[in-house]
């Protein structure tokens, strides 16, 4: 997981670092980390015009640093000192912004590019608020952003989100521990713990989707509960006459009106059609396991009526605007964390970025989306993912963001103008790879 930080929190990280290693070693390390971000955009760097611009602190300290390295490689470079910046800079292969990054506290003007130069930006766009992703005046927008020591908040929230364009990584062994941060590949290799004496009840999952109006939505739930690894599970649907022909055959299938108790997680929403909440209501008061609620389930009425503990809220923009009763916030992450906080619930919003909370404002982001996930059945098959991996041990907050990541990163993999079938394919694969 990339440590994703506060600008307090990467202050005082930075502080810590210079206590043990000295402002010398961390400036020439992040100095280098910026030089080879650089080359990797330019390819060569030998003949190559690049510009750096420097400001006052620790952020052009590291530009000065990475000017020096790409000289050393036959680049071409000049520094261009903040304070007598011109309004257009032209000529160059590259601009490198090191002029404030998480030191800008003010509104900051860049100067305009030429079409088609690149830009790097020093760990921020200068002239963003790292917190809140607001933007203070008119920052560069970049070809990429090299994040030191950890990710800031505005990398993945409000406007400021908008001007990082590829967001790459230096952690420089500045950040040892954090409560939150970004999906990496490397966290899927435990998504699936199995140990000598599982059983088919192991790691069961009680799955309440599906109606007469939408009999798919159940089996595309049990069958990416069954993708992400559940060993058993038990479906309800809603009505006496719903199709069960593409129901796997492995499914249970139960009118019980109760979780059975040897299930570790619930999904329970898909499919069940308008007022699924007094539906649910009764299923639910009793739960004593994780459920993740999607879709018609995510009802106000509903999390009001049950006294719920760890459950997972996973709703795309339309359904969150429908809880928080109003418009989606520039800043998705605050939003987030608010609604985690007042329903006391891990709440997961959908999308290119899908950003995750729990109610102790712990974070989890996940970039692996792809539109290709914007099909009919996609949150269906992710809300079963989830449950499957709360079966398989994952505290909730965890289980959704591995799920959420596999997700995406399967999407990637579908066909062009693929469905929630061809994902359901795809996912044992990627899981494996």
């Amino acid at each position: 997981m990339i440590p994703l930080l506060s600008a307090g929190e990467m202050r005082e990280a930075d502080a810590r670092a210079v206590a043990t290693r000295g402002q010398d070693h961390l400036v020439a390390a992040a100095g280098i980390a910026v030089g080879l971000e650089a080359k990797r955009l330019l390819g060569s760097c030998y003949g190559r015009r690049v510009a750096v611009i420097v400001g006052p602190g620790l952020n052009g300290a590291d530009g000065r640093v990475s000017a020096e390295w790409l000289r050393g490689r036959g680049a071409l470079v000049d520094l261009i000192e903040v304070a007598t910046q011109p309004d257009v800079i032209s000529g160059y292969d590259l601009l490198i912004d090191a002029a404030f990054g998480l030191g800008c506290s003010r509104p900051y003007v860049a100067p305009r590019v030429t079409p088609g130069t690149l830009v790097l930006c020093v760990d921020l766009p200068s002239g963003v608020d790292a917190d809140e992703g607001i933007l203070l005046g008119q920052p560069l927008r970049a070809t990429s952003t090299l994040a030191l020591g950890a990710l800031k908040f505005a990398h993945v929230t409000g406007h400021a989100s908008d001007y990082v364009g590829e967001i790459r990584f230096a952690g420089l062994g500045i950040v040892e521990d954090a409560s939150s941060g970004m999906v990496e590949d490397s966290d899927m290799h435990n998504l699936v713990r199995i140990k000598r004496d599982d059983h088919k009840w192991t790691h069961a999952v009680q799955v309440f989707a599906g109606s007469r109006f939408m009999p798919g939505a159940g089996a595309l739930v049990a069958r990416g509960a069954m993708a992400g690894g559940a060993s058993m599970v038990c479906l309800s649907s809603r009505g006496e006459q719903v199709d069960t022909s593409d129901v796997p055959p492995e499914v249970v299938r139960t009118s019980d009106t109760a979780i059975d108790p040897r299930c570790r997680a619930v999904v329970a929403g898909p499919g069940l059609g308008q007022e699924a909440g007094s539906w649910l209501a009764p299923r639910l008061a009793d739960a004593r396991v994780p459920v993740v609620l999607d879709a018609d389930g995510l009802e106000r009425s509903l999390l009001s009526a049950i006294s719920q503990r760890e459950w997972v809220l996973t709703p795309h923009q339309g359904e969150f605007e429908r809880l928080i009763g109003g418009p989606l916030p520039a800043s998705r992450l605050s939003a987030v964390k608010l609604l985690a906080l007042e329903t006391r619930c891990i709440v997961l919003l959908k999308g290119s970025t899908t950003l995750i909370a729990d109610p102790a404002g712990r974070v989890r982001v996940v970039q692996s989306g792809t539109p290709a996930l914007a099909t009919a059945g996609s949150g269906d098959v992710l809300a079963g993912l989830i449950a499957a991996a709360i079966a398989r041990g994952h505290e909730p907050l965890e289980a959704a963001a591995l799920a959420a990541h596999l997700h995406g990163r399967a999407g990637a993999r579908m066909p062009t103008y693929g469905s929630a079938t061809d994902l359901l394919s795809i996912l044992s694969r990627t899981l494996h790879d």
